[in-house]
């Protein structure tokens, strides 16, 4: 990888340089501070039966529903840690999933398996009712109780959860989510983002095995999102159950998905880790304005001079614009939009572009009039780390390219997802 020489203040953990003064792994840039929350959507809380968290095993739903004009056949194995991410347009299924998975749609024929434990099949005529499906559902709209408070609505949840089956306390979700402040108002001194913050505290208070999560952040607008992202995404570090989430956004899908399952039509076009298949040029997700490839990298510097931050990954390393310093090997996601890599052939000498990588054609498919999308692979090729570029027809064939070619990635944008 070509990047431009480190300054001598780059070091980790700590460094210094005159006349920068040297900065300690502390916070993230700005844009990943914890703030409070933003407006809307809910969820009441299913309340937990069974106990114990989901095991290897994961997560299965193999369903059939006939609705007039819509059929849902699905199959979808989903790991037992982690956001699973139901992704596809409105009406491609990824709610009715959900309704199954709860024991909302008792026409729905299939299998239902939580872990070790059989929540619904049909061959068996076996249909546990809803109250003793162990799961936490979060709606879209708000549905807290308005006569009660903040620690009142967590702890409905918590009391309803018999004593046997609970996993943590009623408090499991203050430090998570950030809300410990709130215990005492009631729902309508709260603000949308609070209330939905509460809502999902109010699911994790009753231990479920799974947490089901439908368009949690739909009528929020990009503000709000922004500030309840970041509580969001500790969900997959912090919860040792799956946590099933739908939405139909590009941006939610990158920061909070680690395994995702692709809707179309009410069947399932693919499913898999997510990095894998954002990448994949015969699947939607790797074409149009947003398509991106993420990459899970580690913090291994940060020059306090240039407020720049080093991250290694499989396949590089990457230099990142940050304020401030992180830990020694913090994870963090990194998003590399298709638009914003172009591709040489040769090393390029004196460019203002600091990450330019080595990679190799992998497959090419046409994009929009006149551009294709060009997937390529970072590293000796053992590992998966790939990148999307798009460039001009006419570039593509002037560089003669074709899978296996060797060529160098240049970077003109990044982004710190979580």
């Amino acid at each position: 990888m070509r990047t431009a020489s480190r300054p001598s203040c780059w070091a980790f953990p700590s460094w210094s340089c005159s006349p920068c003064s040297s900065t300690t792994g502390a916070s993230a840039s700005a844009r990943h501070e914890r703030r409070p929350a933003a407006p809307k959507a809910l969820g009441p809380a299913v309340h937990s039966t069974e106990g114990s968290p989901v095991s290897a095993e994961g997560l299965q739903l193999c369903a059939k529903l006939q609705r007039p004009g819509f059929l849902l056949d699905v199959d979808l194995r989903l790991p037992a840690r982690g956001v699973s991410v139901l992704f596809g347009p409105s009406g491609s299924g990824k709610t009715t999933c959900l309704r199954v998975l709860a024991g909302l749609e008792p026409k729905a024929s299939g299998r239902v398996r939580v872990g070790d434990e059989l929540w619904q099949d049909s061959a068996q005529r076996l249909m546990r009712p809803v109250h003793r499906r162990a799961l936490g559902y979060v709606f879209q709209e708000a549905s807290l109780f308005d006569h009660l408070n903040v620690q009142g609505n967590l702890m409905f949840g918590f009391k309803r959860t018999p004593v046997a089956e609970r996993r943590h306390p009623w408090d499991h979700g203050l430090e998570l989510l950030g809300i410990a402040h709130l215990l005492q108002r009631l729902p309508h001194e709260l603000s949308g983002g609070e209330r939905q913050r509460v809502a999902i505290a109010r699911a994790l208070a009753t231990s479920p095995r799974v947490l089901l999560m439908d368009e949690p952040l739909a009528a929020l607008d990009a503000a709000r999102k922004a500030e309840i992202l970041p509580w969001l995404e500790q969900l997959h570090e912090r919860l040792d159950i799956p946590v099933v989430y739908v939405t139909h956004s590009p941006d939610e899908l990158a920061r909070l998905g680690d395994h995702v399952v692709l809707l179309d039509a009410g069947r399932v076009r693919a499913q898999g880790p997510v990095l894998d298949l954002i990448t994949r040029l015969d699947l939607p997700l790797a074409h149009g304005d947003t398509a991106a490839a993420l990459i899970d990298a580690r913090a291994v510097g940060f020059s306090a001079c240039d407020h720049l931050g080093e991250f290694e990954f499989d396949g590089g390393r990457l230099l990142l614009p940050q304020a401030s310093a992180l830990p020694a090997l913090t994870p963090v996601r990194i998003r590399i939009q298709a638009r914003d890599v172009s591709l040489s052939l040769q090393m390029p000498e004196q460019t203002s572009v600091l990450n330019v990588l080595p990679a190799r054609v992998a497959d090419i498919a046409n994009d929009t009039p006149g551009h294709v999308l060009v997937g390529l692979q970072l590293g000796d090729g053992s590992r998966r780390a790939r990148l999307l570029s798009r460039i001009s027809e006419l570039s593509a064939r002037r560089l003669g390219l074709a899978p296996g070619v060797a060529v160098f990635a240049q970077i003109k944008g990044v982004a710190l997802m979580r």
